[in-house]
């Protein structure tokens, strides 16, 4: 008898063990993984819906294996560095985050140049104004102690080359770079 119960306990036990197995599997089946292209829309969209971000900041970022997203580039206020991480950090699925994100000097000098820069590529009279209806324009221009970058995506080379020509032509500036890309070149 005794043999009996103790044999029903243990195969009772086995069932038991068994089926939370079962269970346990199909919950983790059912839970959907996080992939790193649902991370770079996520962040793509954080970045760009930043309260501060601008045509005077520049973000760009990597999502490296075991979902650590790099973000790096340039913006000219601190809080734009801060809440781009803290916006990153709350995504679903990313495990840290890294921050290289450089806060630009503060400089009188370069927020003249910076003025003079937009008005000059997306004057009413450019050819470029068309980019500049947009909620964040594609041209984004940097500056730091008095020489520029423009990053950003256009859609023809004549765009980056006038837009590099009209930058060149600002007074003050030690030097302009054309880091801008093409959009028919770039991969999807």
């Amino acid at each position: 008898m005794c043999n009996r119960k103790l044999r029903t306990l243990v195969m009772l036990l086995t069932i038991i063990v068994f089926a939370s197995a079962i269970v346990r599997n199909a919950f983790a089946a059912a839970t959907p993984q996080v992939g790193s292209a649902h991370i770079i829309k996520e962040v793509r969209h954080e970045l760009a819906t930043l309260p501060y971000y601008g045509v005077f900041d520049w973000l760009q970022f990597e999502v490296r294996p075991g979902n650590t997203v790099v973000l790096s580039g340039q913006v000219i206020r601190p809080t734009t560095k801060s809440d781009a991480e803290a916006r990153v950090k709350d995504i679903d699925g990313v495990s840290k985050v890294v921050n290289e994100i450089q806060v630009l000097p503060l400089s009188p000098h370069d927020d003249r140049l910076r003025v003079a820069l937009y008005r000059t590529i997306y004057n009413w009279d450019s050819p470029l104004f068309r980019y500049a209806t947009q909620a964040v324009p594609p041209i984004h221009i940097i500056v730091a102690n008095g020489r520029a970058t423009l990053k950003g995506v256009v859609a023809t080379k004549s765009d980056a080359q006038l837009a590099y020509i009209r930058a060149r032509s600002v007074p003050g500036l030690f030097g302009v770079k054309n880091e801008l890309q093409i959009e028919s070149e770039m991969p999807r």
